[in-house]
């Protein structure tokens, strides 16, 4: 075998894993992206979820306090 195919051949073996190897490592990227992401999601909805119960609670207080109080609204 020529030195000339010989150069060719390892330089399309080290182009080859080279390839592979950065493939796998876009990879592992995209998948701990992906992760954060779902993290991310569930974050949020523990914060709607929060902020709902607030927002009933607040909800609730308000009716006892009218059936408590009179209230009547205001307009300049």
């Amino acid at each position: 075998m020529s030195s000339a195919a010989k150069l060719t051949l390892a330089g399309t073996a080290i182009g080859t894993v080279a390839i592979v190897f950065l493939v796998h490592l876009q990879q592992k990227s995209d998948k701990a992206a992906m992760h954060q992401g779902v993290i991310r999601d569930m974050e949020q909805q523990r914060v709607k979820r929060e902020r709902q119960l607030d927002f009933e609670m607040q909800r609730q207080l308000e009716e006892e306090y009218r059936k408590v109080q009179n209230v009547s609204t205001s307009t300049n």
